[in-house]
């Protein structure tokens, strides 16, 4: 069976987001979505809370039952190994996305040379989509429907108490 992790703080899960998981569930037998506890980004949304959102958002994706979500905390390519994955899916924004993502790639090969890294450009209508920028429009009173979910854009909303 082929397993992909697609890892992320997802804080909160945007459009863009979802394009790289319908993308990546479809070339894989199976996709693990791996929700990061993450503290040096210091989330707005609880790790559980994250988690939530991406199976709510996730469920209408997920056809043929071969998408899951998990928290992970520590290496990424310890978890691949543990989750028995051989590949990591990265999504790329823009070129500056690349730079940072490469040097990772190039760190997770280092540590373990048998996890192969797969990066997916963003569509061109979610390239410029990105989750720091969703809360920053949202916590200034923007419209952010164009980027999240009604559910997520509540969630925001309620969160930020808007």
């Amino acid at each position: 069976m082929r397993i992909a992790i697609y890892p992320g703080t997802f804080d909160p899960i945007t459009f863009g987001h979802l394009d790289i998981i319908k993308r990546a569930s479809e070339l894989f037998d199976h996709l693990i979505i791996a929700a990061a506890k993450d503290n040096y980004k210091n989330p707005l949304f609880t790790l559980d809370e994250r988690v939530k959102l991406i199976e709510e958002e996730t469920q209408f994706l997920n056809k043929n039952n071969n998408i899951t979500v998990e928290k992970f905390e520590g290496l990424l390519v310890e978890y691949a190994s543990k989750r028995n994955s051989k590949v990591i899916i990265r999504g790329l924004r823009a070129v500056s996305d690349f730079e940072y993502e490469f040097q990772m790639y190039g760190m997770n090969s280092k540590l373990n040379p048998e996890i192969q890294t797969i990066f997916l450009p963003a569509s061109e209508t979610n390239h410029f989509i990105a989750s720091r920028l969703v809360k920053e429009v949202a916590r200034l009173g923007g419209n952010i429907s164009g980027f999240v979910s009604p559910n997520v854009e509540k969630k925001l909303m309620d969160k930020l108490g808007k």
